[in-house]
């Protein structure tokens, strides 16, 4: 797959914040069940580059299986009722050396929750999950190593689409689509 033309590189980064910023976009990563249904849950846009979009999750997931049988995704980012993002492509593993330095990226309660987000620890009760929360953080006065839980994926998009509202006339999307020649562009109605 091609890496994305300039002109959609720079309107990326008018719409998301630069990489380095901690406060992440939340997003919607929908995938494909076993069964062929949707599925979708909310995560955060780590980075992304010419190449694509990187986000990151434990390997035991319900996400993580699914991508494995079919690594067909869409990304979707809204802001209000004015901006909309949606990347459809396919996922795959991040490299290791990016996969590492997103963790060390992420703040201490990102950390933290990369090791404690598991199905056993949310059996616990609220009172039990606090105490054990404060109980492996005390228990790490230097910090947290990467578990080794710990993945990535690049979504590698073949179409963007970057949706406008406008409350004075027509919404407007603008849709970025990969072909053998490289980028298209097309205007399309709201």
């Amino acid at each position: 797959m091609t890496k994305m033309d300039a002109d959609l590189v720079r309107l990326l980064r008018e719409w998301l914040p630069p990489n380095d910023d901690p406060d992440r976009p939340r997003m919607t990563l929908s995938t494909v069940t076993a069964q062929g249904s949707a599925d979708a849950r909310t995560l955060l846009l780590t980075a992304f580059d010419s190449t694509g979009f990187y986000f990151h999750t434990d390997s035991r997931s319900r996400k993580v299986a699914q991508l494995a049988a079919n690594p067909a995704v869409a990304l979707t980012l809204a802001w209000d009722f004015r901006r909309q993002l949606v990347v459809l492509g396919s996922a795959e593993l991040a490299p290791a050396s990016e996969i590492a330095e997103a963790y060390r990226a992420r703040s201490t309660y990102l950390q933290q929750l990369a090791w404690l987000n598991t199905a056993e620890f949310a059996q616990l009760t609220r009172d039990e999950r606090h105490r054990r929360w404060r109980a492996f953080a005390e228990s790490r006065p230097d910090g947290y190593t990467q578990p080794p839980t710990w993945t990535g994926y690049l979504l590698r998009p073949r179409r963007v689409t970057f949706w406008h509202g406008d409350p004075d006339a027509t919404s407007l999307r603008l849709e970025y689509t990969a072909t053998e020649a490289g980028w298209r562009l097309s205007r399309l109605p709201g």
